[in-house]
């Protein structure tokens, strides 16, 4: 394997660090998941590791954190939103948006699928009980989104001489 580039190396210490804001006290869905798995698939160049460093971060914060029956689903959700930044290319309001409504319908279908009846009243209810921990959602995906975004472009600036 090729070494790590300097980029690499800080882009892999931005999700460390966000993988950190995990285990911190937080409001319910006020984290920086969605925002770490979109800026992993925006920034790495060597697309491989836009999903196994993201993953490998989650899988050590969920050994603190604890694993739950709707886990796979919080990955696979994970693994679209890093998808959604290697196919744009940049981090946006846009993009943000899309991976937080991805991330909402993929975890509360696994959700729907592990806690509720199997019929449409329950998904209806299901996803309308989940509104309010969407709303939380947005405001850590749309945070942790503009922190990763401005501090790796000013570090890119000031410490890496890119962009």
């Amino acid at each position: 394997m090729n070494s790590l580039s300097k980029k690499q190396i800080v882009i892999i210490l931005f999700i460390a660090i966000a993988a950190i804001f995990r285990l911190l006290p937080h409001l319910p869905n006020v984290t920086p998941v969605t925002a770490m798995a979109l800026f992993s698939g925006v920034y790495f160049t060597d697309k491989k590791f836009a999903f196994i460093i993201p993953i490998f971060a989650m899988l050590i914060s969920d050994i603190f954190l604890g694993f739950s029956t709707i886990s796979i689903f919080v990955y696979l959700a994970f693994i679209l939103v890093g998808f959604i930044g290697i196919k744009s290319k940049k981090m946006s309001i846009t993009t943000v948006l899309i991976s937080s409504i991805s991330f909402f319908i993929i975890t509360n279908f696994g959700v729907w699928l592990l806690a509720y009846p199997k019929t449409v009243n329950g998904l209806l209810e299901c996803y309308t009980l989940a509104i309010p921990f969407f709303r939380n959602s947005l405001i850590g995906d749309f945070f942790f989104a503009a922190v990763m975004y401005f501090s790796f472009n000013f570090v890119s600036k000031k410490y890496l001489k890119t962009a």
